[in-house]
């Protein structure tokens, strides 16, 4: 039987989920307007969304 590779998380899911949105912010800023950074504001809008209900 195989062992669960488990270890604890430094930071809250709510601080990841903001680091991530603010990250995927970054990044779409940067890139010309299309689909792929369409698709990184909508990431970033759902980790906000996700790190709220966290609340």
């Amino acid at each position: 039987m195989q062992r669960r590779r488990r270890f604890k998380q430094a930071t809250s899911l709510q601080e990841r989920l903001t680091e991530f949105a603010k990250v995927a912010r970054q990044r779409a800023k940067a890139m010309p307007p299309g689909k792929d950074r369409e698709m990184l504001l909508r990431q970033a809008r759902e980790a906000d969304t996700g790190s709220h209900i966290e609340e």
